[in-house]
């Protein structure tokens, strides 16, 4: 009875696990898809109800400012190029004059673009009113305003305003600056002349032409072949660094990546889907969400120094051969002569300034942001660049040499006391920096648009 039992036991749990087949390997496969599906969909609702859609939208995995500042390349056509990491916002088009340009009417929270290509919230006529000065500002990513919060952020646009304002100033209070003509007596004297002098009353417009990953090559061209048709008043340049970073190969940047496209068609076209594939899957929400939250790479600190291609630092990017530096920097002083011969033969006031970077900073006015830029940056990262700037001021040296109207500045140190956070990487300003970089051009350009009083004309003043 016992035996018994126990054998219908066995044979029952027996059959039990007989019944219990694994799934088909195909059925588990194709629910995989569903279960992402489904994953995705709960993702986006719960997004919808934090009120993060917009955000995660256009959030690409890095912080979203730096995405916002991202170059997104064009073909001459207007298409996307096919294996090219196209996830910034800021489009160019291949231009075969200088590289690429800016699209026009362009626009984003941090950034607008006219429709002339320059960063600006309006329209530059191409006849220019009487009543305007225009200064015209050229160079790479420093002089666009990278990583700025707004247009009005840029030290171009808070330039303008402080010529403008100032124009104001004058017309209500007049007393408060040098007069038009000279007092007779010398204690008047001596008070007027202390005085601010007055510049031109005119309309000033600063007019941003500068465009990200531009070297001394493309803001010549970009000279030749567009700005000089708005009639400039005053042209002011602010580059050096990138000159640094680009092959002495290269006569000017161009859109990273394009040769090595051309070189095999099935590799471009292996590149292509890669491309999509990773652009399709970095698109969805699920991994949007997991990279915003989980990874943060929103609070995360990185180098956006353009045109770039992969993710080399910036010290590989510096020569580190001596010859090949010297060829570089002579690079930047040949088209900078261009420059300077250009402006002189239209009789246009030429301002030539080396950006500024962060290893002039003094160590003590250092951020602990500031201190974490540096060591990202490396050990050998500051004296491979202080070798270049250095050698871009002998550059500019013999500029001014042959063209002695030329007015140039070093601006490398030019943040050494400065009270506060100055640089969001290399050699990005903050938003407190560009106003500073302002208040220094202004004071250089201010010099240029003074009027020059009238010594007193009439007859001696009877004596009181």
């Amino acid at each position: 009875m016992f035996r018994s039992s126990r054998k219908l036991s066995y044979r029952s749990s027996r059959s039990l696990y007989q019944k219990k087949k694994p799934l088909p390997r195909k059925w588990i496969l194709l629910s995989i898809p569903l279960v992402l599906i489904g994953l995705e969909l709960l993702v986006r609702l719960l997004v919808g109800v934090s009120g993060k859609t917009d955000e995660l939208a256009v959030f690409q995995g890095e912080p979203l400012k730096v995405s916002a500042y991202r170059l997104k390349y064009l073909d001459r056509s207007g298409k996307l190029y096919d294996g090219l990491s196209n996830q910034g916002q800021l489009t160019v088009k291949q231009s075969p004059v200088m590289g690429y340009r800016l699209m026009g009417n362009q626009q984003q929270q941090d950034w607008a673009i006219n429709e002339q290509g320059f960063r600006s919230d309006q329209a530059i006529a191409p006849d220019k009113p009487k009543d305007e000065v225009r200064i015209f500002v050229l160079g790479g990513s420093t002089a666009f305003g990278q990583l700025s919060s707004t247009n009005q952020t840029t030290f171009t646009k808070q330039l303008e305003d402080r010529l403008n304002q100032q124009v104001v100033a004058q017309k209500e209070n007049p007393g408060k600056f040098r007069p038009a003509i000279l007092p007779y007596f010398a204690d008047e004297l001596d008070k007027a002349l202390a005085l601010p002098a007055q510049i031109r009353d005119s309309r000033y417009r600063v007019i941003n032409a500068a465009v990200p990953g531009y070297i001394s090559g493309n803001e010549l061209s970009k000279l030749a072949f567009d700005v000089l048709s708005y009639k400039p008043d005053f042209i002011v340049v602010l580059n050096g660094y990138a000159d640094l970073l680009v092959p002495s190969t290269q006569e000017g940047s161009d859109i990273p990546g394009t040769e090595t496209l051309l070189e095999s068609a099935p590799r471009h076209l292996l590149m292509g889907i890669t491309e999509q594939v990773k652009t399709l899957i970095s698109q969805l929400f699920l991994v949007k969400a997991f990279q915003y939250w989980v990874l943060q790479p929103q609070d995360a600190l990185k180098q956006v120094v353009p045109p770039v291609e992969g993710d080399a630092p910036l010290a590989q990017r510096l020569p580190t051969e001596a010859d090949e530096l010297s060829r570089r920097v002579d690079r930047y002083r040949q088209n900078m002569q261009q420059f300077a011969r250009l402006t002189s033969a239209s009789k246009i006031p030429l301002i030539v300034a080396m950006q500024p970077e962060i290893t002039g900073r003094d160590p003590s006015q250092h951020t602990p942001r500031e201190k974490e830029i540096l060591n990202q940056l490396g050990a050998n990262y500051p004296q491979q660049v202080k070798a270049g700037y250095s050698g871009l001021q002998r550059s500019l040296d013999q500029v001014k040499k042959e063209v002695p109207q030329v007015t140039t500045f070093n601006f490398y140190n030019a943040y050494a006391d400065f009270k506060g956070e100055a640089f969001q990487d290399a050699i990005h300003l903050t938003d407190a920096a560009n106003a500073s970089l302002s208040n220094r051009l202004f004071d250089a350009i201010s010099k240029q648009l003074q009027l020059q009083p009238k010594p007193y004309g009439g007859t001696e003043p009877p004596a009181s």
